[in-house]
């Protein structure tokens, strides 16, 4: 394997240490989110996906040590330190000191707590899909605290700020990002196209 691996390799490696349906779909998510901001800056959207896909993969076996213990696996597994480095800057200022620096790195930072809440969103739809969800949807749930309690705003707003997006483009991008992943992360719904 090289230091980016295929993104075969990559789904592989997250099965062989999650097994958590849930985790694996966010995964996917992170990845379909990481894949959309890529293509859109014209970056490598290959390893930005293998990022998204590899970035929880310490979480299920150490969830009180993760961004931790991502370091030893993903050497183990022979992983390269450009991927390493950004898997666990996800975590800064959260449970890790790695700071993003990387635009790649900062899209992770703020998207990954946010798929978490536009999943949210989206199983709360009659259509149980985030194939019909929109940006107003997600802002207005977004803004009441008890929703999703356990996602991090400040993080979303910090990382975006980071990237000099507001808000708005950050959500619609990550709605979309999740759109092109909507079967396999489970919220195609009732709903066949927009």
């Amino acid at each position: 394997m090289g230091a980016v691996p295929s993104r075969t390799e990559a789904y592989e490696m997250l099965l062989r240490y999650n097994k958590n349906p849930a985790l694996i779909k966010h995964a996917l998510a992170v990845e379909a989110v990481m894949r959309r901001f890529a293509r859109n800056l014209g970056e490598d959207e290959e390893k930005w996906g293998v990022v998204g896909l590899l970035h929880d993969i310490d979480y299920e076996l150490h969830p009180d040590q993760h961004c931790v213990k991502a370091v030893e696996i993903l050497r183990g597994e022979g992983v390269g330190e450009e991927v390493i480095h950004a898997v666990c800057s996800h975590g800064y200022g959260i449970c890790t000191d790695v700071e993003p620096v990387h635009v790649m790195e900062k899209v992770l930072f703020t998207i990954d707590e946010l798929t978490g809440l536009i999943n949210a969103a989206a199983i709360m739809r009659p259509s149980k899909s985030v194939m019909d969800l929109e940006c107003k949807s997600v802002m207005k749930k977004y803004k009441s605290p008890n929703f999703a309690a356990g996602v991090d705003r400040s993080i979303i707003e910090k990382g975006a700020g980071w990237l000099g997006y507001d808000l708005k483009h950050v959500i619609d991008e990550t709605i979309l990002g999740m759109r092109d992943a909507a079967e396999e992360i489970g919220l195609k719904g009732r709903v066949e196209a927009v």
